[in-house]
């Protein structure tokens, strides 16, 4: 009853920038907490930021300073700012809607960090 679609992915040089987006829709509830997650190749999907219903945040040590994350909740949608980007945050990014104690994932989003 939940879709999620990130979009914004891409290929970016070391140093610069990418804003991700994610929309939400079908039936959500007032009160959720979403995340971006990711997941490089042979590597375990890790957290990368939440953010609940109040804005309260929440980040992994690796990208605090250089990343944002945001929503609008009269529009559904959550977004990732990524600044001063790094080869290692290389990944496919996720994000994660959960409420009443269901997870609901979007399909990801490539971001490729590369000279």
């Amino acid at each position: 009853q939940v879709q999620l679609v990130e979009s914004g992915g891409g290929l970016v040089r070391p140093g610069g920038s990418l804003r991700l987006s994610c929309a939400a829709s079908g039936s959500i509830f007032r009160f959720n907490i979403m995340h971006w997650y990711r997941q490089a190749p042979g590597k375990q999907r890790e957290l990368v930021a939440s953010i609940d219903s109040v804005d309260s945040t929440n980040y992994a040590d690796s990208v605090k300073g250089r990343f944002t994350i945001s929503r609008d909740n009269g529009k559904n949608t959550m977004a990732l700012q990524m600044n001063s980007l790094k080869p290692e945050d290389t990944a496919v990014y996720y994000c994660r809607l959960d409420q009443l104690a269901k997870n609901y994932w979007g399909q990801g989003t490539q971001v490729t960090v590369s000279s």
